[in-house]
């Protein structure tokens, strides 16, 4: 089997080359994302392998399945870009890695709170300068805080664990309860009472239409004044206007996000030379109690090993027409 890679990083090549070990597929790898504009690329292709800013929408797919290709392997969690309709028209095969070390995500939204709360960064930079000086610098106790957890799959479900090891009052709200964490002493409620209630607020949710711009005007209203509020899961989570506005009338307080509405421009490149044109992310990073990072929150060697396994695995099935064990990795 011959698989092409899109949105391709030498860390996944490492990786990928290494899990395929097993496996002897070929592998073909370009850093370019993928879209219309890149299907000359493609030949003689079984499958293509793709990230979370590829668009796999109605064109690209049907141009796929012209230039033969059979099995879309996607080597994230999310499939809001691929346009599953299509793809079963096509007759192709689509599957995800439903779950790579969700413990790697968890950790790092709480190191994004950790962080915005303690000003680690800044403390940081100030001590490389000889400035020893305190003044700015004041957190508070993640003990006793309420944090909200909006959405308890596993990386939810593993954040959930982590803050009620601060001591901290842990609210969470999905449309399907995780009787693992109710037996950890994790409160189920509803989502507005959460909103209301909590001091700290992250977003585990997938983005769907009925999670899409979740935190919006209308919502921030009922948070809590000072609120914090941390995304590691899909940029579409949050309307970046509705949370600028309440950075500007300080009803947020503090605003860690992983991931970015419009970060298929931005993400994953080096634009340190470059004029960046999205006036809305250059805004959000004025201020100073808001914390980007480049949707790294995966980026470890546990996640990225579990990727490239669980991605070329998948893939081996459909060729061996084989039964999957987790059916959550299979899409069509």
């Amino acid at each position: 089997m011959k698989i092409t890679f899109f949105s391709s990083k030498p860390y996944d090549k490492e990786f990928f080359d290494k899990a395929n070990r097993k496996f002897n597929f070929e592998l073909d790898y370009f850093e370019t994302h993928l879209g219309p504009h890149v299907l000359n690329l493609i030949e003689n292709t079984d499958a293509v392998c793709a990230f979370v800013n590829d668009k796999l929408d109605a064109e690209v797919l049907e141009s796929l399945a012209k230039k033969g290709v059979k099995y879309i392997a996607l080597r994230c969690a999310g499939f809001n870009n691929v346009d599953l309709d299509s793809a079963k028209r096509l007759g192709m095969r689509v599957s995800r890695v439903p779950a790579y070390s969700p413990e790697a995500v968890a950790e790092h939204a709480m190191a994004m709170i950790l962080t915005l709360n303690r000003k680690t960064h800044k403390a940081y930079n100030r001590v490389r300068e000889q400035n020893f000086a305190l003044n700015g610098l004041m957190g508070f106790n993640l003990y006793q805080k309420t944090i909200g957890v909006i959405g308890t799959g596993n990386i939810g479900a593993a954040f959930a664990k982590i803050a009620k090891g601060f001591g901290a009052r842990v609210l969470a709200y999905d449309i399907s309860e995780n009787q693992d964490l109710k037996d950890f002493n994790i409160e189920y409620i509803s989502q507005e009472q959460l909103l209301s209630e909590s001091d700290i607020i992250s977003l585990h949710c997938p983005l769907m239409e009925s999670t899409h711009h979740l935190i919006n005007e209308d919502s921030i209203k009922k948070m809590k004044p000072d609120v914090m509020i941390i995304n590691t899961s899909r940029g579409g989570l949050i309307d970046t206007k509705a949370v600028i506005h309440g950075l500007k009338t300080k009803h947020i307080g503090y605003l860690g996000i992983d991931v970015y509405e419009q970060e298929e421009k931005l993400f994953f490149r080096d634009l340190s030379h470059t004029i960046i044109e999205d006036d809305t992310i250059q805004r959000l990073m004025s201020f100073p109690n808001v914390l980007v990072t480049a949707h790294q929150a995966f980026f470890t060697q546990e996640a990225l090993e579990q990727i490239a396994n669980s991605t070329l695995s998948s893939l081996s099935h459909f060729e061996k027409n084989e039964e999957f064990i987790n059916q959550n990795t299979v899409l069509l």
